[in-house]
């Protein structure tokens, strides 16, 4: 049926600002927006640098040449960088509030930054602004196994923390495709990634938060339990906010057993529609994959040769595939899990794959691991822009069939793979010229939205898909939005210039 194949504040901190730091030769930082004044003299820069050191302590506030310059920019293709006024790096809630509070006081703009994978520039700092930084508050503070959650402090990593709760027999399910991530990054853009098909996003998995307002005032929503009816649900309103509602400095998450055993299949199909129809028919079918991603042929040939690996597929079957389905199933037990792969190979055969192939667990992980480095593969080719817009699942086939006509008629090279089971298509843009490039993104991004689609289905609006986001959005929603962002953030220092104009 189917083939084998092979820290607490000090007590009395110094409140005198650092002398720079000499690390090394100087940064190229000739592309680099430079921090000015933001609201206040020039006069009054050293001032305020020195209030943040005196919160923080004075090694744990960068200036001018002392900020590196992965702290300009996160890993969008189009941002530009910017070098803010400062970076702090807090260890504490309170330190956190604090630094809030004097951001506040002088109208100074704040941007949160976890692991800057993000992929929209949404922590790109402001120029003048405050970029706080959360490597100082990277704890697993707790993981309670009775209620299967964790509570975790806005720097922890997916890696960190899935290292710390797999000997429980736990995992956190979301993986977004970059484990260096950040739980407080993961949440600020509700981050998604392969396993949503079956475990639901970030916002699925975050159970309550403790956050800084932009008053510096410390709130707590949310707790240790799986579902309330009291009052509005706060946690859910900043899941989401890119950080332009509030600072996140703890997470409750939820965790689920980790199953033992999983098989990884792999389905060449001859055309994109035919991959896109097949998968309602996976979804429907009741085995429940944790994986069900579509990867296009030349897509598939660069994320193997970039990781090294060959997926096993004869040349005879790779010059007919214009597309591949990739579906992992997982189970507690080893009969059950072969009975499912056998189901749904029969199944996968039926709706028009080409052949199946049984991947080993070695390569069937190593095929996974190369599928979340796309973008990085893409990156390295010389991608212009990442669009990963979401239209209705069985819309699929008709919204692919709409970009490979819009990149025909507007002379540019879309490529790439999406989130099959969810309806999230990761699209490759190439198209140097940026005028060209704009009127493709356009385009694309209308034709998901005419399908009953969204801009973002989990990187996120940020800078880069600001004016999209708001061109396609109703003007009664917009203005509620702006409304809910001026009651928690009057004086708008909160990311501004980020999620909503």
């Amino acid at each position: 049926m189917y083939a084998h194949a092979p820290l607490q504040a000090p007590d009395e901190p110094e409140t005198r600002r650092a002398r720079p730091r000499q690390t090394g030769p100087a940064p190229e930082r000739s592309s680099v927006a430079r921090a000015e004044p933001y609201g206040y003299a020039a006069n009054m820069v050293d001032m305020l640098v020195d209030l943040l050191a005196g919160i923080v302590g004075p090694a744990s506030v960068s200036v001018g040449e002392e900020i590196g310059p992965d702290y300009t920019h996160d890993e969008s293709l189009t941002a530009s960088p910017v070098e803010p006024l400062a970076v702090v790096h807090p260890a504490s809630t309170a330190e956190v509030a604090a630094v809030v509070r004097v951001a506040g006081e002088h109208r100074t703009p704040v941007t949160a930054r976890g692991s800057g994978t993000g992929l929209s520039g949404a922590c790109v700092p402001r120029p003048g602004g405050i970029l706080v930084v959360f490597d100082k508050m990277s704890r697993i503070l707790e993981v309670d196994t009775a209620n299967h959650v964790a509570v975790v402090q806005p720097g922890v990593t997916l890696d960190a923390l899935d290292e710390e709760i797999a000997p429980h027999g736990l995992v956190y399910p979301v993986y977004p495709g970059e484990q260096s991530a950040s739980i407080g990054g993961n949440i600020a853009t509700n981050a998604g990634g392969m396993r949503a098909v079956r475990y639901g996003v970030t916002r699925h998995h975050v159970l309550g938060l403790e956050a800084v307002l932009a008053s510096g005032e410390v709130i707590r929503t949310g707790g240790c339990y799986v579902k309330s009816a009291s009052g509005y649900d706060l946690t859910q309103l900043i899941i989401g906010s890119e950080g332009t509602l509030a600072l996140v400095t703890e997470a409750i998450l939820k965790l689920q057993p980790r199953l033992a055993h999983s098989a990884t299949l792999l389905a060449p199909f001859p055309s994109l529609e035919a991959v896109t129809r097949a998968v309602p028919q996976v979804v429907a079918s009741g085995l429940a994959p944790s994986i069900l991603e579509y990867v296009d042929a030349l897509t598939m040939e660069a994320t193997t040769a970039a990781a090294g690996i060959d997926i096993g597929v004869p040349a005879e079957v790779r010059s007919s595939t214009q597309a591949y389905l990739l579906v992992v199933v997982e189970s507690r037990d080893a009969s059950r899990l072969e009975e499912d792969a056998a189901t749904l190979g029969t199944l996968l055969e039926e709706l028009g794959a080409l052949d199946v192939y049984l991947l080993s667990r070695q390569a069937g992980e190593q095929l996974v691991e190369a599928r979340e480095r796309a973008f990085f593969v893409a990156k390295a080719h010389g991608a212009n822009d990442i669009v990963d817009v979401v239209v209705p699942r069985a819309s699929m086939s008709a919204y692919l069939a709409s970009v490979s006509e819009i990149a025909s008629d507007l002379g540019a090279l879309v490529a790439g793979c999406g989130h099959a089971g969810d309806g999230n298509v990761h699209l490759s843009v190439f198209q140097p010229d940026p005028e060209r490039r704009r009127d493709v993104v356009h385009a694309i991004l209308a034709a998901g939205i005419s399908l009953g689609g969204a801009v973002s289905a989990e990187h996120g609006i940020g800078t880069e898909k600001l004016d999209s986001f708001v061109a396609t959005s109703g003007s009664v929603e917009l203005e509620l939005m702006r409304r809910v962002k001026a009651a928690f953030d009057p004086a708008g220092i909160l990311n501004p210039g980020t999620l909503l104009a």
